[in-house]
Parts: C-alpha cells; sequence; structure tokens
C-alpha cells in the first residue's frame, strides 16, 4: 500500500447496506471512496488496458471550470497520445505505481508523488512499462490565454517541493506549492494541502475560486457551506464558486489533499 490512497473498485456483497455518505447539493458535492466501483468507471477513447473514474465535469450545478479523473492503466497499458482537445491544459499527479510519460518528445518516469503540468497545445502520452497497476489523478482545464503570457510544461516531485506553512500557523497548516500563484502565465492551481492534527482553517473561506479537493491521506472535519461533514482518504469534494469551507484535522496522523483552484483571471462579462 502506498502512501496515497486509490480506489481499487470491486463490488461490494448483496448484504452491503445501501446507505453511504454521498451528498449532492447546489453548494457542494461529495463523492465518497465507498461508491467508486467497479461498475462507475468509464473506458477513454485511445487508452488500452485503462478505466478511469470521471469526478468531476463541466454541468450545470457542477463543476464549471475543470474536470478530474482518477485514471487506472494495468500493465502495457496507456496512450501515445492523451489530449485529443485543442486549448486544453492539464496536471497529472500520480498516486500509486510507475508511469512513463513522453511529453513533446522527452520520456520522464513518474513515480508516486509524481507531478506534472501538461500546457495546452502540448504533445504527450503514457504507457505503463511495469508490472503493477498505476493510478494518478488527471485534472483538465480550458486555457485562458492572456497576452504576453504563456505557460510552459514541466515534471517534478511532490518531496522535490518545499511545503510553505501559512502566516501564524506554526507550520501546523502547510501548502506544497507547485506554481507561483503570482505568475500569471498560470490560470489555475493544483497544490497538496497538508494539516497537522489539530490545524485548522480558522475561518469559513468565502472566494471565487472553484474548488476540487480529494483527500490523499488522513481524515478530518470539513465545513462546506453550512455542514460539517466527516471526510477520508479517498473522498472527493467539489466546492462551487463561493461556498464557505473550513477544516479542522482531528488526527491522529496527518492530513493532506490535492487542491484544484482557478485564478489569476478577468471575470468575463462578455
Amino acid at each position: 500500500m502506498g502512501k496515497y490512497y486509490s480506489p481499487t473498485g470491486g463490488l461490494p456483497p448483496q448484504t452491503h447496506l445501501t446507505t453511504e455518505r454521498a451528498i449532492v447539493t447546489e453548494a457542494y458535492t461529495v463523492i465518497p471512496k465507498g461508491v467508486m466501483t467497479d461498475i462507475v468507471t468509464s473506458n477513454l477513447p485511445g487508452f488500452s488496458n485503462t478505466r478511469s473514474w470521471i469526478i468531476a465535469r463541466p454541468i450545470s450545478g457542477f463543476a464549471t471550470t475543470f474536470s478530474q479523473l482518477i485514471v487506472e492503466i494495468g500493465p502495457g497499458g496507456g496512450a501515445p497520445k492523451a489530449e485529443f482537445e485543442a486549448g486544453v491544459e492539464g496536471v497529472i499527479f500520480v498516486t500509486r505505481g510507475r508511469v512513463s510519460l513522453t511529453l513533446d518528445g522527452e520520456l520522464h518516469q513518474l513515480e508516486e508523488g509524481g507531478y506534472a503540468y501538461l500546457a495546452a497545445g502540448s504533445e504527450w502520452g503514457l504507457e505503463n512499462v511495469s508490472s503493477d497497476v498505476v493510478s494518478f489523478h488527471w485534472i483538465r482545464k480550458a486555457y485562458e490565454r492572456l497576452e504576453g503570457y504563456e505557460a510552459k510544461s514541466f515534471v517534478t516531485n511532490e518531496k522535490d517541493v518545499e511545503p510553505t506553512a501559512m502566516p501564524d500557523t506554526d507550520g501546523a497548516w502547510k501548502t506544497t506549492r507547485f506554481t507561483d500563484s503570482s505568475d500569471l502565465a498560470h490560470d489555475m492551481q493544483v497544490n497538496i494541502v497538508t494539516f497537522q492534527p489539530g490545524g485548522v482553517i480558522p475561518f469559513p473561506e468565502t472566494h471565487v475560486m472553484e474548488h476540487g479537493l480529494y483527500v490523499l491521506e488522513g481524515k478530518a472535519m470539513y465545513l462546506l457551506n453550512n455542514d460539517w461533514v466527516e471526510v477520508e482518504a479517498g473522498d472527493f469534494m467539489w466546492l462551487r464558486a463561493f461556498c464557505p469551507q473550513a477544516c479542522y484535522a482531528g488526527g491522529p496522523g496527518e492530513f493532506r489533499y490535492l487542491l484544484y483552484k482557478d485564478m489569476n483571471r478577468q471575470v468575463r462579462l462578455t
């Protein structure tokens, strides 16, 4: 078992209670790990020996700026060309195993914690050359170009990026930022947020950024609009713009999640 939670599919027995923790509201959605079974997976065009759980997509009343998939590739599987939609940027974050990424003609090996930003217009593909399953998150967004700026592809690993402690938290709340939030070339960020036991978001954040949050490790109480919801590793949360949010990490270990947000662009009115 790796450091990060990855779904393994399967199907509950007939004796399993149908009650689950799934919640869908106008302000937020919670998709618990227990509902990510075999029968809700999708195949992906161009991929072989691959399945995916699509946990966010632009639809009315849900995500508006991004899609997020959990992708599982078996040995020998993958896609020589993964992105077919022009103008779409992406982020890959590996949670299990090892995958070969060919990006604009260069070969990279992404292991657990591996992170790739895939700029709009880049040519890239994936292959699982190992004997084990590989799992990763794939976040996609239509890139909003800004005159004088252009985001560039890059590959790194979480362990090579120093987390930044939030002000006045004594390290109880840290964010691993893979891009500089002041860099206007980037219209989104996909970060990792870490809370030590007892760490909190000490006020209900209410802001224009839409969020996707996938819990990588641990458990916590999370405020979503007016509701305190208990979440754990493997759960996914979607928060609409301006949905109040806060967090209390009760332990016993760290609480960590992969966070998507859109940013750095003027609001379009026409």
